[in-house]
């Protein structure tokens, strides 16, 4: 049943995505805004408490709908799950960026190539060259498929297998997000909705541990349906070269694995200098207090020196949608045979 509820999500997020902005969505801002507000009192237990609040309860409720539903009727539990699977995966969510930037390039517009860029990642790139606006669309477009995808279908597939429906896809989401948004409202002091310290640090660690394992699946996926010796050898050679450093700086690594093997599956060069922020005046990478021995946990890039590779270009646009889409018939194929399993089992 988890291989037919993913597939239908799927094709339901691909005919009809969910809008920008949209009341779901918006609902989980303002429960993350909600305990940040009410429970971050800048110690690391408050810190915790308001994560489990954020991240863990919504999961612990879709667990308990799924269980309802199942006692009722199985075929309720199997809507509930791609209802779920339909908020919490799918390519539209981010795709129309990379879309309309590989076509504003295509049409030799690097200016509106830049400005699409920028409104994506809230970032300055209005200086930065052709080659260098393909990089960033290739980095941030791979990490967002694994983040909206692979990621999610990783957790929803464990917990799925053992019982728990889709609260492995809400966890997932839901921890990505809350250490995005808490270091992205702690940077504008306009908002008056920042995070402390504390509260950053458990997000962000969380998160680096709940991404973990799916940052390495994703990875060695991308190995398998692209150039496996290339992807394995940047892989290695990217895992030699970052040390593992402070727990709170493990999302940064999960990142550069996957930037990496994507690296060598298609031969192209990732890595280097990052774009600067523009959502606030200041260094390009903001340094939380006490955080990793004044490390920056948000922003950091994955990938500070370059890779060996091509350098970027267009034509490598279409290879990485290549490579996702490989990866995402690999991914159902291995959960149509487990699904298959437990069937004859």
């Amino acid at each position: 049943m988890s291989f037919i509820a993913v597939l239908f999500a799927l094709v339901i997020e691909q005919a009809r995505p969910l809008a920008r902005g949209n009341w779901i969505h918006a609902s989980f801002r303002g429960l993350a805004r909600w305990a940040s507000r009410s429970m971050d009192a800048g110690k690391p237990h408050h810190g915790w408490i308001t994560w489990l609040v954020a991240v863990v309860l919504p999961a612990l409720v879709t667990l308990a709908v799924h269980w309802l539903l199942w006692n009722v009727n199985i075929l309720l539990a199997f809507l509930w799950s791609v209802a779920v699977l339909y908020v919490t995966l799918g390519f539209r969510q981010f795709s129309h960026y990379f879309t309309d930037i590989r076509d504003s390039l295509e049409q030799g517009d690097e200016a509106a190539a830049r400005s699409l860029l920028a409104q994506w990642q809230q970032v300055d790139a209005s200086e930065i060259p052709r080659s260098e606006i393909v990089r960033h669309v290739i980095e941030h477009s791979v990490l967002a498929a694994h983040r909206h995808v692979f990621g999610v279908l990783c957790w929803f597939s464990v917990l799925a297998a053992l019982g728990m429906g889709p609260a492995g896809a809400v966890l997932y989401r839901l921890s990505e997000f809350v250490a995005r948004y808490w270091v992205y409202k702690s940077k504008v002091p306009a908002a008056g909705e920042g995070a402390s310290p504390a509260l950053q640090r458990v997000a962000v660690g969380a998160w680096g541990a709940i991404d973990y394992v799916p940052a390495r699946l994703t990875s060695l996926g991308f190995a398998v349906v692209g150039s496996f010796e290339d992807a394995i050898d940047a892989w290695r050679s990217y895992s030699l070269r970052v040390p593992l450093g402070a727990p709170a700086l493990q999302h940064a690594r999960n990142d550069g694995v996957i930037l990496a093997a994507t690296s060598g599956a298609v031969n192209v060069r990732l890595g280097g200098e990052a774009l600067k922020p523009a959502v606030f005046a200041g260094p390009a990478h903001q340094v939380v207090p006490g955080i990793a021995n004044g490390e920056a946990v948000d922003d950091m890039p994955a990938l500070q020196e370059p890779l060996a590779g091509r350098q970027p270009e267009i034509a490598h646009l279409r290879s990485i949608v290549g490579l996702v889409w490989r990866s995402v018939v690999l991914w159902m194929v291995l959960l149509a045979l487990l699904t298959l399993a437990r069937l004859l089992g």
